[in-house]
């Protein structure tokens, strides 16, 4: 590995921890995870072929909408965490779970559909659940804004790949907790 990749993959590992701390800290405050994070390898061996596939969307969406560029990958961190629980062995099997799920309508309403069509919340669960995810979202920006990358550089886009990584991650988290898996720390 070169000296510049071991830099950008140890500047990459700082931002997740930045995201990760805040926003465990606050979902752990309001009762949404638990303080132990969940370790749900099958999720997050996942994670680079969805985000490869979310980032164009999220990309195109920041400038306009960065809550929602933000916020909907942990729609999709919740789906996949449900896909786990609910049938691993045939939804293991899709090779594109992102685009599989936002085919299944659009970008734009993607968080309806996982809501009603995956979830499946009701009115008042699914409200609840939108203002996590916007607060979530939103702190996220504004921690992205707060660390004072030049728009474009390599140091923005690799701090906007940890943060959806995260995002997608507490997603999960959230999800795994509201189906009934606990964690907590094994001695």
């Amino acid at each position: 590995m070169t000296e510049e990749k071991k830099l950008g993959a140890s500047a990459t590992k700082e931002y997740e921890k930045i995201f990760h701390d805040d926003l465990h800290d606050h979902l752990r405050k309001i009762g949404r995870v638990d303080a132990h994070f969940p370790e749900a390898p099958d999720i997050e061996e996942l994670w680079p072929k969805i985000g490869e596939s979310y980032l164009p969307d999220a990309l195109r969406e920041f400038n306009d909408y960065p809550t929602v560029a933000l916020g909907w990958i942990m729609y999709v961190g919740m789906a996949i965490a449900k896909y786990w629980d609910t049938d691993w062995t045939l939804y293991a099997q899709v090779p594109d779970l992102y685009k599989y799920l936002r085919d299944r309508i659009d970008f734009d309403h993607l968080d309806d559909y996982i809501c009603s069509q995956v979830l499946l919340l009701k009115d008042e669960e699914t409200a609840a659940l939108r203002e996590v995810i916007a607060e979530c979202a939103s702190r996220t920006n504004n921690r992205l804004y707060h660390l004072h990358l030049n728009p474009g550089s390599e140091s923005a886009f690799r701090a906007f790949i940890a943060a959806l990584h995260e995002l997608y991650l507490m997603g999960a988290a959230i999800q795994l907790k509201d189906m009934g898996y606990h964690m907590t720390k094994i001695n």
